[in-house]
């Protein structure tokens, strides 16, 4: 598995995890096609400016480059601090694989090394159990719920927070 930057090629990736009602049953359900052209246009720039770490994951023997998920890194305002947070997605036949725990955790060693992000948040749906299940296994710590606006949908997500360099976990399931 290997992490590069997100680019305009990846639109039909994009559009596969972000239009599908499975792929976005935890997060309030699908995205227009329109909201979504547009959040990759603005996930390329962010990714150019290096404000922003959007990483499309590419399994192992994808020659073309081609996309598994998406990873990102960034930075949001909440309570009037910045606080930086990850979060992940995996298109279904590539989910089971250990994919996302290796990239979160590839990305967090990064994070690490760069030194600019400080603390990190995740925050998936307290029912989602695959990804509670990854920040669990990286020792990232849980705050409890709470609610939590995304694409302007409230949603329930379980808070947890790590600091780079002090995760855990193998990187594979």
């Amino acid at each position: 598995m290997r992490l590069r930057n997100v680019e305009a090629g990846d639109i039909e990736a994009y559009v596969r995890m972000r239009c599908d009602e499975a792929m976005m049953a935890e997060l309030g359900g699908p995205l227009p096609r329109e909201k979504v052209e547009a959040r990759l246009r603005k996930d390329i720039e962010l990714a150019a400016a290096d404000s922003a770490w959007i990483k499309v994951i590419v399994p192992d023997g994808a020659e073309d480059g081609g996309a598994a998920g998406t990873i990102v890194l960034w930075q949001d305002e909440e309570g009037g601090a910045a606080v930086t947070e990850i979060g992940w997605m995996v298109l279904p036949e590539y989910q089971g694989r250990g994919l996302a725990k290796a990239a979160v955790r590839e990305l967090l060693d990064a994070a690490a090394e760069d030194g600019r992000w400080g603390e990190v948040h995740a925050n998936p749906g307290v029912t989602n159990g695959p990804s509670n299940g990854i920040c669990r296994a990286l020792g990232f710590r849980l705050l409890g719920e709470r609610d939590l606006d995304f694409a302007d949908r409230m949603l329930r997500t379980n808070h947890w927070v790590v600091t780079p360099g002090e995760h855990t976990g193998s990187g594979t399931e």
